[in-house]
């Protein structure tokens, strides 16, 4: 489970207040008391039947997300650029392109398996 507080709410809504999609999935996970993962899913028509499906949902976009350009956009703190990117490429459901970035943000080398040696 993925928490986010008031405060960092409040920076994502100062940094995606040009998308409109991302401030009402900013009032929803708000709404859940920051909890990602606790009813966006079932609103964008999905059956999270798992506690870790923002996971998985976030894993399945990786290889749009670690795109170099996203990547960079994401690295320098440009989140409106990823999240237009998700939304203009329709990478995911446009109620989910604001928790999958959180998410992503908040997870440590999210790209690194892609650049993974075997």
């Amino acid at each position: 489970m993925t928490i986010i507080s008031s405060p960092e709410i409040a920076r994502y809504r100062s940094a995606l207040a040009e998308y409109p999609e991302a401030l009402v999935a900013l009032d929803a996970i708000g709404d859940c008391e920051g909890d990602l993962e606790d009813s966006l899913g079932i609103q964008a028509g999905l059956q999270p039947d798992r506690l870790d499906w923002l996971d998985g949902l976030a894993k399945r976009y990786r290889v749009t997300i670690c795109l170099e350009e996203v990547k960079a956009d994401l690295l320098n703190g440009r989140l409106a650029q990823v999240v237009r990117h998700l939304i203009e490429h329709e990478v995911c459901p446009v109620i989910l392109a604001t928790p999958v970035l959180i998410y992503v943000v908040k997870t440590v080398d999210f790209c690194a398996p892609l650049y993974l040696k075997l």
